[in-house]
């Protein structure tokens, strides 16, 4: 897929990215998806079998996989130029010490060290150094001279890693006096080492000078006599950028394809700055290399911006060992497995499998490449091609395939993984009918698919969509055969414990002793717990109104019945602010196993008739708060019940259940029939209109699933609830009415619209 920016962005990169980065006109990635989408999305590898300097290519919506933008303009190289100074120094320098003047804030240091070797007098950072550093030792001082004119070369060629859109700021390194000083150096200094490192640094230097052209003579003069290691394909990189900075872009193109195939440490440097404008440009390219490995590296990187399919088509008839080849498989399985839905089963078919059509282009390539035996890793053509035979549904030949393939894997454990998890997924898609002895089959390679694996060390094995792919199979399979427990084990429904009968088959399931191996990984991998059964159960009994049942299930569980319940549940305010109350002083806390048991207490009063006012005020307090309105709703929160800030958030049965204020409202009408004052009922009549409130939003809002947006955007402002026209009415001369009107500016302005 083709992206184009609207704006130029340059990246302000060391080295040679400076001049090459332009236009991004394409991306490695597929439909723009971030990378957590193929890892959760795939089941192939690509570093299963592909080598470490190509992970960055690998098919992502990003513009390199894993790094998204490449950011190591400055530290690319640390580790292997801090290793050679280190194996040059040997034992005049301890590690640490090397590290610290390579990549550190060392500058000072180093030019105070070069001023003693310069001038023979010694100075506080010698006595600094003296006792670590041998620093009488030659190459120590070759060492610290070098830094000395590198280190002012950096002041050009150091970048912070941030996007650019201008380049008019970039640095030109003028100061030829020390261009000279590295001339002078390279030319006579007869130490091996140390004229590599000086070669090096004066191409880096015209590189950033006001005159690149003589990068590139210097270049052509001496690359025959330098030896081809990563400091001179940087410098060639240096030549690229010069070449592409005046507009010869089919020499760039070409040079960055040799940088590419010669220099894995720079592949992503290579691939983000090849950049052919048009047909010209690329034919151009094609007509300067020298061989078909060159050839090969081209069509290497246009496959990574364009068409992998062409790419490992083309490279395969030019150089057919090839390890580029590799990488470009894995992004042409991956875009496959992009566009069918690996992890698709119809569960209306009955659990039958379905074939997904893959590109039959595709899959003629790859199995004419695999049986040719002629790539650097037969194995990875043999397995892609397995996993292609897998998803066209033709299953005898996949398992013929991975057999065949099984003893020529490099061992490793992720390429054994990988064979493993595509055997798994074969052999389980040939599973039409769930029984003991496909169980017994299955019970291996799914417990190491959904125990072992979850809890490896190793994050790059892609297993989480075979994961989730079988789990949904298995429950398709169960739910033809009637088995309602174990289809919702392998995939668990909201609804499932809105059925009484399907609680009680889960608990008997869980409860039961001598289960087989298979029912044994089958609880295993269900998340709900008994314990969060029993605790559903007993909310269930207690909005139910049925309090020595709901104890009797709270009592199974272990955290909940003990669960501190955030305020006060026997409290009836004017205002529902349960934030206000969980934060107010509490003179006594509740947990929820007492707060049952009081709750059981005072119904039990109630039916001797003992202080039934204050009884049932009570009970319509706790039975108010216990549900989504009240202060006391983390009671009915759960694993199953659910949780959140809106009763939308609920599914719909468990919606209902949390916003009935039902039996909290017959208490209250019971308080107010046995009410001995007109504050008493004053106090009643509110409670009331709160239950009525609720049931208005709940008709009309909740129970519509609609949200608080709905809510504001109907304009209802105001509504007279009987029990507000009975208050206002019948006990506007109480107290607790004119507490009413501070408390509540709802019902204040009702009252002052009501007496125009």
């Amino acid at each position: 897929m083709i992206k184009t920016f609207s704006r130029k962005l340059l990246l302000i990169f060391s080295g040679v990215l400076l001049l090459s980065y332009g236009v991004i006109q394409a991306c490695g990635g597929g439909d723009w998806l971030d990378d957590w989408y193929y890892s959760y999305n795939s089941n192939f590898t690509p570093e299963a079998f592909v080598e470490e300097s190509y992970s960055p290519l690998f098919l992502s919506g990003e513009i390199f996989y894993g790094i998204g933008f490449d950011d190591r303009h400055n530290s690319r190289f640390n580790d292997e130029i801090t290793s050679d100074w280190e194996n040059y120094l040997k034992e005049a320098m301890p590690k640490e010490t090397v590290k610290f003047f390579l990549i550190e804030e060392s500058a000072q240091d180093i030019i105070a060290l070069d001023n003693y070797y310069t001038t023979q007098k010694s100075n506080e950072v010698v006595a600094k150094w003296a006792t670590t550093v041998a620093l009488g030792n030659e190459r120590v001082k070759r060492f610290i001279t070098f830094l000395a004119l590198a280190k002012k070369t950096e002041t050009a060629s150091l970048r912070k890693s941030y996007w650019e859109y201008d380049s008019s700021d970039q640095k030109v390194y003028t100061d030829w006096k020390v261009i000279r000083s590295l001339e002078k150096q390279y030319a006579t200094t007869t130490d091996d080492f140390m004229k590599n490192r000086y070669w090096f640094q004066l191409m880096k230097a015209y590189f950033y000078s006001d005159n690149k052209q003589k990068a590139i003579d210097f270049f052509n003069q001496t690359a025959q006599k330098v030896e081809k290691n990563t400091l001179y394909y940087r410098a060639f990189g240096y030549c690229a950028g010069v070449n592409y900075s005046r507009g010869n872009y089919a020499v760039s193109n070409y040079m960055y394809s040799v940088l590419f195939d010669n220099c894995p440490t720079m592949r992503v440097v290579a691939t983000y700055s090849f950049r052919p404008n048009n047909e010209t440009d690329w034919n151009g390219a094609l007509a300067l290399a020298k061989n078909n490995k060159e050839k090969a590296a081209l069509w290497a990187i246009h496959g990574y911006y364009k068409d992998e399919q062409n790419a490992v088509s083309e490279i395969f008839k030019l150089d057919p060992g090839s390890e580029h080849l590799n990488y470009l498989l894995t992004r042409l399985i991956n875009k496959q497995e992009n566009k069918i839905n690996v992890t698709a089963t119809d569960s209306n078919e009955g659990g039958k499998k379905k074939v997904v059509k893959v590109d039959s282009e595709v899959y003629a390539l790859v199995s004419q490449i695999a049986k040719s035996n002629q790539t650097d890793q037969p194995y990875l053509w043999k397995i892609a091609m397995g996993y292609l035979q897998v998803l066209k549904g033709e299953h005898a030949m996949a398992d013929k395939t991975f057999k065949g393939v099984k003893s020529e894997l490099p061992k490793t454990e992720l390429a054994s993984n990988q064979l493993r998890l595509l055997q798994l997924i074969n052999n389980l898609s040939q599973v039409g009918k769930i029984s003991s002895s496909a169980e017994n089959a299955l019970l291996s390679d799914l417990n190491w698919l959904y125990i072992t694996l979850p809890n490896s060390e190793n994050q790059k094995f892609r297993y989480y969509n075979a994961t989730e792919w079988s789990k949904k199979y298995l429950a398709t399979l169960y739910s033809k055969k009637k088995n309602v427990v174990m289809s919702e084990i392998f995939a668990p429904q909201e609804e499932f414990y809105d059925s009484k009968r399907n609680v009680q088959a889960m608990k008997e399931f869980i409860l039961k002793e001598n289960k087989s191996a298979w029912e044994v990984l089958a609880q295993k991998i269900y998340s709900t717990k008994i314990e969060d059964i029993e605790n559903y159960e007993a909310v269930q009994a207690t909005f139910e109104n049925n309090i020595n049942s709901a104890i009797s299930h709270l009592e199974n569980t272990t955290e909940k019945k003990n669960m501190i319940l955030l305020a006060n549940p026997f409290n009836g305010n004017i205002k529902d602010c349960h934030d206000c109350e969980h934060q107010a002083p509490q003179s006594r806390k509740f947990t929820a196993l007492q707060f049952l048991k009081i709750v059981g207490e005072m119904q039990q009063k109630l039916k001797v008739n003992e202080d039934v006012y204050n009884n049932s005020l009570l009970l319509g307090n706790a039975f108010y708060n216990i549900s989504f309105f009240g202060n006391a709703r983390i009671y009915h929160e759960g694993a199953i019940v659910g949780s959140g800030s809106s009763p939308t958030n609920f599914r719909t049965q468990m919606m209902k259940m949390i916003v009935d204020c039902s039996t909290a409202k017959r208490y209250y009408k019971q308080a107010f029939e046995a009410a001995s004052s007109k504050e008493q009922k004053a106090k009643c009549l509110y409670m009331i209109s709160k239950c009525e409130r609720n049931d208005y939003y709940n008709t009309n809002y909740y129970f519509q699933d609609k949200g608080w947006w709905d809510i504001y955007d109907s304009e209802v402002n105001f509504k007279a609830w009987d029990s507000f026209k009975a208050l206002r009415e019948e006990y506007s001369d109480t107290q607790y009415y004119q507490e009413v009107i501070n408390e509540c500016g709802y019902f204040d302005t009702y009252t002052m619209n009501a007496t125009k």
